[in-house]
């Protein structure tokens, strides 16, 4: 079975190039059981000047969704094409914008779009705009220009194009805007279902998940595989781990998306976990990670069934339930029991067909997160008794 396994795992793209990240399997957000009531969907459709947006942005009661690098690796051609679009007066596809109860909008959809205009007009430490344009196909006699170099008459087309932007109220419930935004994110390169939840989420939560996977000991237990990959996944398995540290995984509903949801909510909100309940959970996430390094080596979170060494790609669910489990002991107990730990655990990986189904496939089912939970409790609870 150990060859099986190993021959069947499929990996992670970005582009072209594999990840040392293992695809994970699991069901799709749509499979929620509950059907929404249509009359708690509220949008309203809305004109905006560019410059209204630009000023919003720099109030800061528009979110472009801070630290989010993947959308914003257009090429100088493709951001000089959209500005050449506007300043041609070709009217820009709508926007998408969630409107929370302090009045602050988050982009669902239309980042790229406004990043890069807010990047040519106000970018720049010389106040000149941040990038020239270049490539241009109909206006070539501005190209090489920045912002503050163009004639007035095209700043102020550019600050006078009006956009329409679809704006979800707040009294949507979050559950449904976030489902919102799955189904209008389709165009591109879709957004996975973390970058939803960044896009979604405020910065409380986002600077948190940051953090943890900021610390030194992340990319040592995790043996780097988050170093080339640009898509949160490593915000969502930090996330994975406070969900389930906040939340009993006896007590866990699926679907995955929509629980994982729900607990970003919890950490935006300081008066449901506390700062000081953010600095446990950082203590916990950096004593389960070490505990793991220190059973596992380099093949914590990795399949490392019996009669194989081959380092296996990272896996989401062992992580998830390894990291919670062993965030409960001390590194000292752990140490002295890391041999016969790992050797339960790698015997669970040869021969109990359910636990590696529970790593492997659906692995958003609420039975198998329930199985790879308990068969990684009683490993350590019986060895470390």
């Amino acid at each position: 079975m150990a060859g099986e396994v190993a021959d069947e795992i499929v990996v992670e793209h970005e582009g072209n190039e594999a990840l040392d990240i293992e695809a994970e399997e699991r069901d799709e957000f749509h499979d929620i059981n509950k059907p929404w009531n249509p009359e708690s969907i509220r949008v309203a459709t809305k004109s905006f000047s560019l410059r209204n947006m630009l000023d919003q942005i720099e109030e800061d009661s528009l979110d472009l969704a801070p630290d989010f690098q993947r959308l914003r690796v257009w090429r100088p051609v493709q951001k000089a094409q959209l500005i050449e679009s506007i300043l041609l007066q070709i009217p820009l596809p709508a926007f998408y914008f969630a409107e929370d109860g302090e009045g602050t909008l988050r982009v669902v959809d239309g980042l790229q779009r406004l990043s890069t205009v807010y990047d040519f007009v106000r970018g720049g430490s010389d106040g000149r705009g941040g990038f020239p344009l270049e490539g241009l196909e109909y206006v070539a006699d501005v190209e090489g220009m920045r912002f503050a170099d163009l004639p007035a008459l095209w700043q102020r087309r550019i600050f006078n194009t009006q956009i329409i932007a679809h704006v979800i109220d707040p009294s949507t419930p979050p559950p449904v805007m976030y489902d919102i935004f799955r189904r209008i994110n389709t165009g591109g390169t879709p957004l996975n279902a973390q970058e939803i939840r960044h896009c979604m989420s405020k910065n409380r939560s986002r600077l948190f998940l940051k953090q943890l996977t900021e610390v030194p000991e992340f990319s040592t237990a995790t043996g780097g595989a988050f170093d080339r990959q640009q898509r949160m996944i490593d915000r969502e398995v930090a996330l994975r781990f406070s969900a389930f540290s906040l939340e009993d995984p006896a007590d866990y509903t699926e679907p995955m998306d929509e629980f994982l949801w729900m607990v970003t909510q919890r950490l935006d909100d300081a008066r449901d976990v506390t700062d000081k309940e953010l600095d446990r959970l950082t203590a916990r996430f950096v004593r389960g990670l070490t505990n793991a390094r220190a059973i596992f080596g380099e093949h914590a979170f990795r399949k490392w069934p019996l009669a194989q060494d081959r380092r296996q790609p990272f896996n989401r669910a062992l992580f998830e339930s390894w990291t919670v489990v062993l965030s409960d002991f001390s590194p000292k107990i752990v140490t002295a029991a890391a041999p016969k730990i790992r050797d339960a655990a790698r015997t669970a990986m040869t021969e109990d067909i359910d636990y590696v189904q529970s790593v492997t496939a659906s692995t958003g089912d609420r039975r198998r997160v329930e199985r790879r939970f308990r068969v990684a409790r009683e490993i350590v609870n019986t060895v470390t008794s």
